[in-house]
């Protein structure tokens, strides 16, 4: 189905897998277009309440290959509005949560994509860089926003400047990873179990909590009041609210269906 990503549906989760190994994972024109079409299409699939995306081999992504985009001869600018950005806002805006599953080094924009999605877990020997400074360039990909929200101004500032190598303690320690396992292979069993944990909760409820957090750093306190009604009443209609009641009433786990 595609050449640069591995697409797997399991159950309510699927699984998405960045699949160039022998440059570790590195973004090329292809990838970007297959990894917007295989959210677009993870979007339009109710089945689908849960995402991992992780990486073939020793990385996650390194970022963008250079190569290939020299070979292209795209500008910056192009690249990031019709590749980068709108896979970045399909991730935040899917209802489904998006697990980032960090087997390796996440390198500038690799590192934007993992801090994109909603929740990471990260091996031992995993790491992040905002590598852009080494070559004389900006964060992207939503680094800008996603960093210093995480981490505050001051060290956000420190990690795009100097580009520095952030271990997964380290990571841990400032936000940026919500767990650490001590190899890839508790990384694979410790992600499967956080997604079928989260397949099974209300999908719908989640994407609206997902557009509350990320709209509260821009809004000010009436305005959030004013949202969370709007999206208590959406939650409050839904099959998943009527099903928690009943669960609750018959002392039982709920059975949530996502909507």
């Amino acid at each position: 189905m595609y050449n640069t990503i591995l697409f797997e549906k399991k159950e309510a989760v699927l699984y998405i897998t960045l699949n160039r190994p022998e440059v570790f994972n590195a973004f090329n024109e292809d990838m970007l277009i297959e990894l917007n079409d295989a959210f677009e299409k993870a979007a339009g699939n109710k089945e689908i309440r849960c995402i991992v995306l992780t990486g073939a081999g020793k990385a996650f992504c390194s970022g963008q290959d250079l190569k290939d985009f020299n070979e292209k001869k795209s500008t910056f600018k192009e690249a990031l509005d019709k590749r980068y950005n709108p896979l970045i806002k399909k991730i935040t805006e899917i209802n489904a949560p998006v697990i980032c599953a960090l087997n390796g080094v996440a390198a500038g924009a690799g590192m934007s994509l993992a801090l994109a999605c909603d929740y990471r877990i990260g091996a031992e020997n995993s790491s992040m860089t905002e590598v852009f400074i080494n070559v004389g360039l900006v964060p992207d990909s939503g680094s800008g926003f996603f960093l210093p929200r995480i981490v505050g101004y001051a060290k956000a500032f420190e990690l795009c400047i100097t580009g520095e190598k952030i271990t997964a303690n380290e990571a841990l320690k400032l936000g940026l990873l919500n767990k650490v396992v001590s190899n890839n292979a508790l990384l694979k069993k410790y992600t499967d179990i956080t997604a079928k944990q989260f397949a099974s909760r209300p999908t719908y409820a989640i994407g609206l909590i997902k557009q509350l957090l990320r709209n509260s750093f821009e809004s000010d306190l009436q305005s959030i009041l004013e949202k969370e009604s709007e999206f208590q009443q959406r939650a409050g209609e839904t099959n998943d609210f009527q099903e928690g009641i009943n669960s609750f009433l018959e002392k039982r786990k709920p059975a949530f269906k996502g909507n």
